[in-house]
């Protein structure tokens, strides 16, 4: 008798394409600063999507540390302890130990260890995925930053490891201080600035809280921010270790009918720069238009997936409106990562943002003069609300 086995391979394949989304419409923006304040970032850090990348280009994945929950200086801040599993690292494997004398035939008692989600506030990183980068668009002028702040303000810093999600219903803190014109004050990761190139617009803050509120009044471009600041001779961002910003940021519009609150242009998020190389850069997570936008005169580098959300990421070159942090520069490049999708609460992993940056060619090997949390607008009448705003770095 004849047997014939026939065995048939099963292949199975599984394409995913992802395509970021433009808006032509949206104005150029016109980033501007002077040289002070700053904010580091606080709890979410990247969900990475594993092997998932939507273009041609190799996925990198950025080993950010995790650890303790860090300390907040704001009563608003609540936060979960779980948060989604870490990325990259299923259970591991391996035969567990013999027990006693020899086996007798069956496999060795033990069983694998496993590797599920750490707690604590957001999912440890485990990277980030990069999409293939495409051309699109020249150099405009943009905006920029007048001043030249040469020397950090004074505090410590704010350390500790993944930072929890913060409380999304969070108030406002009570009472408060208002500053108006161009002017810095704060320390620590309480470091704020207001910066217009009308020299207008308000920001208020909150003694020993990290919050404020950023407020404008047809005050032209518009920046008002906190966070930390390092100043000119400030260390490469690795020197802090991982940087996060825990944030509430809600917006609102006081020009009536007709109007957004926010102007040509608006960017809720993360700002700063670097010198040497000169580098602008923000993480934008809400705008008082619509996401996803193209700034304008930008160079499309593809996209990224951090913090459980997919970024745009464009480079700019810019001659400014109020010049720029780094001396006698007259020209120098803007970074920007863009969310495709609005959030106003949850945690940024600054230091993922610069790790993919850095992997699509974009240098962040300067010195970072500082990293804040940001409201900038281009004009009508708003204010951004920020009831958390707390910068912190693991190191």
């Amino acid at each position: 008798m004849r047997l014939l086995i026939a065995l048939l391979p099963a292949f199975a394949y599984v394409g995913i394409v992802g395509c970021a989304a433009e808006d032509p419409g949206s104005p150029p923006s016109q980033a501007a600063d002077d040289g002070s304040g700053g904010a580091s970032t606080g709890a979410l850090t990247s969900n990475a999507a594993n092997n998932n990348t939507t273009a041609s280009t190799t996925a990198a994945t950025s080993n950010a540390a995790s650890g303790a929950n860090s300390s907040s200086s704001s009563s608003a801040l609540g936060g979960t302890t779980g948060g989604s599993p870490t990325t990259g690292g299923g259970p591991t494997t391996g035969g567990g130990p013999t027990t006693g004398g020899p086996t007798t035939g069956g496999p060795t008692t033990g069983g694998p260890t496993t590797g599920g989600p750490t707690t604590g506030g957001g999912p440890t990183t485990g990277g980030f995925t990069t999409g293939g980068p495409t051309t699109g668009g020249g150099p405009t002028t943009g905006a920029g930053g007048a001043g030249n702040a040469t020397s950090a303000t004074t505090g410590s810093s704010t350390t500790g490891g993944v930072p929890a999600d913060p409380d999304c219903n969070a108030t406002m803190p009570s009472g408060g201080t208002l500053h108006s014109g161009n002017s810095r004050g704060g320390s620590g990761n309480l470091a704020w600035e207001i910066w217009s190139n009308q020299n207008d617009g308000e920001l208020t803050t909150y003694e020993g809280v990290a919050a404020f509120r950023a407020s404008w009044d047809n005050s032209g471009g518009y920046l008002g921010r906190m966070g930390f600041e390092w100043g000119n001779s400030g260390p490469p961002h690795t020197d802090h270790g991982r940087i996060y910003a825990q944030f509430v940021a809600n917006k609102i519009n006081l020009g009536g009918n007709g109007t957004n609150g926010g102007g040509q242009y608006s960017y809720v998020g993360m700002y700063g720069w670097t010198l040497n190389p000169c580098v602008e850069w923000y993480v934008v997570e809400d705008t008082f238009k619509t996401l996803p936008f193209n700034p304008g005169g930008t160079v499309d580098k593809g996209q990224v997936t951090i913090d459980g959300g997919t970024y745009q990421i464009y480079t700019r070159d810019t001659t400014g409106t109020g010049g720029s942090r780094c001396g006698n520069v007259s020209n120098w490049i803007q970074y920007y990562s863009i969310r495709t999708t609005p959030r106003s609460c949850g945690v940024i992993s600054l230091s993922d943002h610069f790790d993919a940056w850095e992997s699509l060619g974009m240098s962040m090997a300067g010195n970072l003069t500082e990293a804040k949390l940001l409201a900038e607008v281009g004009g009508e009448v708003g204010a951004v609300e920020f009831p958390v705003a707390n910068v912190t770095t693991t190191q």
